[in-house]
């Protein structure tokens, strides 16, 4: 007998499986399109804004958070007193660097700026650097523990 879910049962989003070529539709084609040449400033900024409306508690937050999020694996590379490195892949990342030369990760780079950002309360901004041939992207935070947030 086959197993069927109660009609009471209201699926989480985590349940729900898109596939990937929609959701690259919409990102690498409808918002390039839609934002032109600003799609990476106005995505970084998005991903600022995005992690202010789900503030995260630790950086195992923000690993599950990107999980979750079907953004990759996101892992640390290295920390020090004011500089956090994180590598991100996943055979998605592989595909869109293979396909677009002109991919960027700058929704991942604003989101992971601000919640560092939150965490140590400090002014804190962020960059990528892309490895096309190893299929992975690197984001650095840096933050001034001269620019606190919260005096």
């Amino acid at each position: 007998m086959k197993k069927t879910r109660s009609d009471d049962h209201v699926l989480s989003l985590e349940e729900i499986l898109i596939p990937s070529f929609g959701y690259e539709l919409v990102r690498e084609e409808l918002l390039t399109n839609i934002l032109g040449k600003d799609a990476p400033d106005i995505l970084y900024w998005s991903g600022k804004r995005l992690a202010r409306s789900y503030p995260l508690d630790s950086l195992s937050d923000i690993i599950q958070f990107f999980e979750r999020a079907g953004w990759g694996e996101l892992a640390i590379k290295r920390e020090a007193s004011n500089e956090i490195s994180f590598t991100l892949t996943s055979p998605l990342i592989i595909h869109r660097l293979q396909q677009n030369k002109d991919s960027h990760f700058k929704l991942e780079t604003g989101f992971l700026a601000q919640q560092i950002e939150l965490q140590t309360e400090m002014l804190a901004e962020a960059y990528e650097q892309i490895h096309k041939k190893v299929g992975l992207v690197e984001i650095i935070v840096r933050w001034d523990k001269k620019d606190r947030i919260h005096e």
